[in-house]
């Protein structure tokens, strides 16, 4: 029997890769808003982020959404990010 390849996406704040199942999606919509996906089947522009907001922070300080979707991120998206982290992970 063949082994199924599991994909591989790696975190924006801490840049190590992980099986993409474990990681948050952060889309670009074409209208240009942003959004975190659990699911994984929004349309539009996608980045990768551990689950924790220390990584998120990272990813702002390293400015690694601007470079990921190549346009500027305004300092309010990451704030919505970072809640829809916290309110997804208090679910949990």
């Amino acid at each position: 029997m063949k082994v199924k390849k599991i994909p591989q996406r790696m975190c924006l704040g801490c840049q190590t890769s992980r099986p993409k199942k474990e990681l948050v999606r952060i889309v670009r919509s074409p209208e240009g808003e942003f959004s975190v996906d659990f699911t994984g089947k929004k349309p539009g522009r996608g980045a990768y982020i551990c689950n924790n907001p220390e990584c998120l922070a990272k990813a702002k300080k390293s400015h690694g959404l601007e470079r990921s979707f190549k346009s500027p991120v305004d300092a309010a998206v990451y704030e919505l990010l970072e809640r829809e982290l916290q309110v997804h992970a208090s679910e949990e």
